[in-house]
């Protein structure tokens, strides 16, 4: 039998030690990094500033046009952006250069569609893939000569009917979408909480990107920091669900909900420690831009990095520095009522 000469089991001794190295420092990585991505809704308040504005904020990694109000079923689709522009005339086009800003500096711009005030539905499986071409040719990598943002082609959609539920032709939606081999079309959806049953399936189909969780104005969600056990199952229901990444959805304000409003020192005391231990947590998807203005709520998060506490305004100082942020003092009182997202839930959805 051969002998390994003496510098050759050294080599070999080293070589697995640089290996295990590897393998501990790679193992610390994905188990410590967290996302820690904040999202928001823009498009349903005048005043809240451009999009533009909101991305110069360096506050967020994803920001929601909201709402495509009305599609599907043979319906002339309307995208509602409440008095920021007028999309029939085509006054909306000029967004495009917005919008290519704001993917320039990294942060996914995505079209939510449906809204607390939509009733569309989808109806069938060619009804979703009727949709998926008109938002394939008018919002991402197609082409139309009515495109309601211009030439600039969005990251993704967002699915947000409200009450009227997930049904599997949302899955078909998604497959529609994702089919699009030249371009990798981001997939979001923003259900209610509690989850329902029904529609494990669709979440857990594999097409879907990120959930956006609605965990206010639905009582059996609500964190309470009295009692938290209902939070902490429902956060579980979801994060074990296999979703690339479960946002946990917040109002920025007290305004905007009737329950479930968490004051951002509970947040950081006791509602992200329990979250961020899911491997598939994304962050704060936030309600909304014109809310998050008037209160900084978004300013006013601190993500545990590891070594120091930091708010997205801390670890994005650099890229704001010499730019003037919308003073808090312009933003006008909002006339409506403001629970735009989903409505005021009591109850579980269907």
């Amino acid at each position: 039998m051969t002998k390994q000469k003496p510098y050759m089991v050294r080599v070999n001794l080293h070589l697995s030690y640089v290996l295990l190295l590897i393998y501990f420092l790679f193992w610390v990585l994905i188990n410590t990094t967290k996302a820690d991505d904040i999202g928001v809704y823009w498009g349903q308040n005048s005043d809240e500033g451009t999009l533009a504005n909101t991305c110069e904020s360096r506050k967020y990694s994803y920001v929601n046009i909201a709402f495509l109000t009305t599609f599907g079923n043979g319906e002339t689709p309307v995208l509602n952006l409440e008095g920021h522009c007028n999309p029939s005339s085509k006054g909306c086009t000029g967004l495009s250069l917005d919008i290519k800003s704001c993917q320039k500096q990294g942060i996914k711009v995505m079209l939510s569609i449906g809204g607390v005030s939509s009733t569309s539905q989808l109806t069938s499986s060619k009804d979703a893939k009727n949709v998926s071409d008109y938002l394939w040719n008018n919002f991402l990598g197609g082409k139309s000569s009515s495109r309601p943002l211009g030439d600039a082609v969005l990251d993704g959609i967002e699915f947000n009917p409200g009450d009227n539920g997930y049904s599997i032709y949302w899955m078909d939606l998604a497959r529609y979408l994702k089919s699009n081999s030249t371009q990798n079309v981001s997939i979001g959806a923003a259900p209610q909480c509690p989850l329902v049953s029904a529609e494990n399936s669709t979440f857990s189909s594999g097409y879907f990107d990120y959930l956006s969780v609605q965990f206010y104005n639905n009582p059996p969600c609500n964190f309470v920091s009295s009692s938290t056990s209902g939070f902490i199952n429902a956060w579980h229901q979801w994060s074990n669900l296999k979703v690339k990444k479960i946002f946990l959805g917040l109002p920025a304000s007290s305004d905007e909900a009737a329950s479930g409003y968490i004051p951002a020192n509970l947040l950081n005391s006791q509602v992200l420690p329990i979250i961020r231990n899911s491997s598939n947590y994304g962050g704060i998807m936030l309600w909304d831009r014109y809310s998050d203005v008037k209160s900084r709520y978004s300013d006013s998060i601190k993500f545990d990095t590891g070594d120091q506490a930091s708010t997205p305004a801390e670890r994005n100082k650099t890229h704001t520095e010499g730019k003037t942020p919308i003073p808090v003092e312009s933003i006008k009182p909002h006339a409506g009522n403001g629970k735009r997202h989903l409505g005021e839930q009591t109850t579980t959805s269907g």
